[in-house]
């Protein structure tokens, strides 16, 4: 299998929108994910993303938080995405 690099912003060296989304999610999951790392030299887009996903997966709507997060597990089975 190919394994595609994207260069990324490291933790120690994190500032601003980068540092703010990094600490967040070290708080939220103990650790910082690769979709974050992926999109940290653009940090806009990094923000717009995690605006995004909070209100997709926290917002209002008809389902409910665990049937969200099983959606988005199915969905990234089916694509075979290993994150």
């Amino acid at each position: 299998m190919n394994v595609a690099y994207v260069r990324q912003v490291k933790p120690e060296e994190a500032d601003g929108l980068v540092k703010k989304h990094y600490d967040m999610g070290l708080a939220r999951a103990g650790k910082i994910f690769n979709i974050l790392r992926i999109q940290s030299l653009t940090p806009e887009a990094l923000d717009a993303t995690m605006v995004f996903y909070t209100n997709v997966m926290h917002g209002k709507g008809p389902l409910r938080r665990w049937v969200r997060e099983l959606l988005a597990t199915v969905v990234s089975k089916i694509n075979g995405c290993v994150y």
